[in-house]
């Protein structure tokens, strides 16, 4: 149904923001100079290489990419086993792309990440839940351009709801194991946004990561 399809897409985007703040809030400087073989082995990263695409890229446990972006000091080799993964795998979904422009973000490589963004947007039809709003504004934060950035969140705030969606207040449900629904604002990722303009003169991975940058979760 697309109902539970589009509830399932919110889901997953909900868990890759909570997962991406487990390693956005680490205390790592992301030097360019890092060095790769201190990050990972060459064993390693071979058996990372090899993983199916669910346990490289999905698994919030660590065992994929997370795991090495996890490390103080090793955003940029994370990046690059996700490039060396998704050439390796031939992946071109909007997903991958994000993914790798957002560690590479976290280790200060604002260039290289603004590229990736942009092969992360969707074409419209598929742009669910204000995906392509969502990244317009990350690129204006990255670009230091704080006007781009005011009016991505304009434009992201404008998106509606499905009907499927009981909303109130501007705020939503998701189930979880714990039987205690979570609450989260709607569209998904305005808080990120609301974090990016409020942290806007720090960097990427403090502003996206640091919980001063953003509003007060919904009650």
């Amino acid at each position: 149904m697309l109902g539970e399809n589009m509830r399932s897409i919110i889901v997953a985007t909900f868990i890759f923001i909570l997962s991406a703040w487990a390693f956005a809030a680490d205390g790592d400087v992301g030097s360019q100079a890092e060095s790769q073989e201190q990050c990972l082995s060459q064993s390693e990263r071979e058996r990372l290489l090899n993983l199916d695409e669910n346990a490289f890229d999905q698994d919030l446990s660590g065992s994929g990419w997370r795991g090495i972006a996890g490390k103080t000091g090793c955003k940029i080799a994370a990046a690059n086993l996700i490039r060396d993964y998704r050439k390796r795998h031939g992946l071109k979904k909007a997903i991958i792309f994000w993914h790798e422009g957002q560690v590479r973000a976290m280790g200060n490589d604002y260039i290289s990440a603004i590229k990736l963004f942009e092969k992360a947007k969707k074409p419209q039809k598929q742009n669910i839940a204000g995906w392509n709003e969502y990244v317009e504004a990350s690129i204006a934060f990255l670009k230091r351009n704080r006007h781009e950035l005011v009016l991505a969140r304009q434009a992201l705030s404008t998106v509606k709801a499905p009907s499927e969606f009981d909303v109130q207040d501007g705020v939503f449900e998701i189930p979880n194991n714990s039987g205690k629904p979570f609450k989260m604002r709607w569209p998904p990722n305005i808080d990120v946004v609301d974090g990016l303009i409020n942290c806007f003169e720090e960097s990427y991975r403090y502003a996206y990561g640091d919980p001063a940058c953003k509003p007060a979760p919904p009650d």
